[in-house]
């Protein structure tokens, strides 16, 4: 294990197209979804282990969720838990991040990944992430990795490959954030598409410098605090100026326009298990006409392909239902056709008009 791998992992989102099962209070990264006793979050940080120390490893979260991380992963110190002082999107709390780690070693090697996704062929990971590092130590590059897709998905980004640099290895030519069906169609067909995972690599030194060059609004800011990261007056320099930061992604600060963008693509079983789509495709099917259920007893007449998740005691009876997503807790009822799971999001924000935040 080499001592310059560091891990961020980002686990300060609501998870917004899983409710009403993932909620403002408990999101979905911090839910055992499918019955092994670890929560996503929990399942992420196994799969790093002999890859990266316990000690560098580092949650992006904020103060809400310090005390479930620290419940969840008790490995953890008190330090390596970055609590943002407001929402600000992936690009200024990966920079953050990258402040901190080079204040602590300046030849650090950085993976970050988000803390949700299902990922099932863990040995075949493990060998990717591995390559990755080796990729960085050795190239001046943001690297990403790429999923093969398997159908024209339309609520992931796309990435297209360019020049093959080596096994696995490609120059990334363009970004394509959730198409419409009728494009991603097109990105299937042509073999030169790839599913961006949202898990990145790269040396602090590297990240930084892209930063500068490509955000540097973000940097002007963060940059004021170099002699502050790594001591006790960091969190109060980020509680300070941290807000102040643009609200934007890292892949539209940073990756879609940089030169020095590869992408690593991967077959290790990878699913954004960010929609109830995706809890449908990786569930064992509760019975033979393609019905799914989730911690509930259920009575299904003439219903197929069917996502059926309640929460407690209680039984559910349901005739003539096809397509359907059923998701019941304590205080929401959520049923819409499979077909418009994209619209959940939608939907939460107009709860949010009408109702306000007590149902989120």
């Amino acid at each position: 294990m080499k001592d310059n791998r560091y891990c961020v992992i980002m686990c300060g989102g609501v998870g917004s197209r899983f409710w009403p099962y993932s909620r403002t209070r408990m999101p979905k990264q911090f839910i055992d979804f499918f019955g092994t006793g670890r929560s996503l979050l929990q399942m992420s940080v196994d799969r790093i282990k002999g890859i990266i120390p316990d000690d560098h490893i580092f949650m992006l979260t904020n103060e809400q969720y310090a005390p479930i991380i620290a419940e969840q992963l008790p490995q953890l110190k008190p330090e390596q838990i970055l609590k943002e002082p407001a929402r600000r999107n992936t690009a200024p709390c990966i920079a953050w991040a990258a402040y901190h780690i080079q204040s602590l070693d300046p030849d650090a090697h950085i993976m970050v990944a988000p803390s949700d996704p299902l990922i099932l062929k863990t040995e075949e990971f493990q060998r990717c992430v591995l390559k990755a590092f080796d990729f960085i130590g050795v190239h001046d590059a943001l690297l990403t990795m790429g999923i093969k897709p398997n159908r024209p998905e339309t609520g992931y980004g796309y990435i297209q490959v360019g020049e093959q640099m080596g096994d696995d290895f490609f120059a990334v030519k363009t970004f394509t954030e959730k198409p419409d069906e009728k494009l991603a169609k097109v990105f299937l067909d042509s073999g030169e598409f790839f599913w961006n995972s949202g898990m990145f690599f790269w040396r602090a030194k590297t990240i930084l410098d892209a930063m500068r060059e490509h955000a540097s609004d973000i940097t002007a800011i963060l940059d004021q605090g170099i002699g502050d990261y790594g001591t006790d007056a960091e969190m109060d320099f980020i509680a300070a100026n941290f807000p102040t930061c643009r609200n934007i992604s890292i892949d539209f600060a940073v990756m879609e326009h940089a030169s020095n963008v590869f992408v690593e693509c991967v077959d290790i079983g990878w699913s954004d298990l960010g929609t109830w789509g995706a809890i449908y495709e990786n569930s064992p099917q509760s019975d033979d006409f393609g019905n799914v259920t989730q911690g509930c007893k259920a009575l299904l007449y003439n219903s197929h392909n069917n996502v059926i998740a309640i929460k407690g005691d209680k039984l559910i009876v349901a005739s003539g239902l096809d397509d359907y997503i059923v998701a019941d807790v304590e205080d929401a009822l959520l049923i819409v056709p499979r077909a418009e799971e994209q619209k959940i999001r939608n939907y939460v924000n107009e709860v949010r008009t009408q109702f306000g935040d007590d149902y989120l």
